[in-house]
């Protein structure tokens, strides 16, 4: 696994060992920068973006938004393995200061209240076998964290056939096993 694109063009990101853990791959990573970049169904800048990463492992979307120079990166993840391996990659890349790692569950300890800033990019790649996505839905809602041009991303297995009644979904693509939604509320 390595960034794609940017200021860290080329330089490897550690993954885990284990098999619990299922990084981004970097065909789906960047085409969903492709389409961040270039759709004209967003009304998105990357550069200077407040970006949440949920259920960020070891920090693979949110280590390619910094080198394509998104502003700042908050990292939730609570998997001991991928924490410890996430707080490496940050270190190794020296973005201790555009980045704010959360060690907490999303479902039961974490308020998105708690942020003190609108986000533009909201990542969402929980478990594939995870099916209660419509309860961090409803509370990224009613927090009221996402900007008014902000973005969902969303990402799933192919198979799954979830149903998000409260968002609207501007483009859905497929890669493999891989399903990404980008969504608005």
């Amino acid at each position: 696994m390595r960034i794609i694109a940017g200021q860290f063009k080329g330089r490897k990101i550690l993954e885990p060992s284990d098999k619990k853990t299922r990084p981004l791959k970097d065909l789906v990573k960047e085409s969903i920068f492709n389409i961040i970049n270039h759709s004209k169904k967003l009304d998105l800048n990357l550069k200077n973006s407040n970006i949440l990463d949920l259920f960020s492992g070891v920090g693979s979307f949110g280590l390619e938004a910094l080198s394509r120079e998104a502003s700042n990166v908050i990292f939730v993840e609570n998997y001991t393995v991928s924490l410890l391996i996430l707080k490496k990659n940050v270190k190794n890349f020296k973005l201790e200061e555009k980045c704010k790692i959360i060690d907490a569950d999303i479902f039961n300890d974490f308020d998105f209240k708690t942020l003190k800033k609108k986000i533009n990019i909201i990542f969402l790649d929980p478990p594939f076998k995870e099916k209660n996505i419509s309860l961090i839905l409803s509370k990224i809602k009613e927090a009221n964290i996402l900007d008014k041009n902000g973005i969902i991303i969303i990402h799933r297995n192919f198979k799954e056939n979830d149903l998000f009644p409260e968002l609207k979904i501007l483009e859905e693509k497929k890669y493999g096993l891989s399903k990404i939604l980008f969504c608005k509320f």
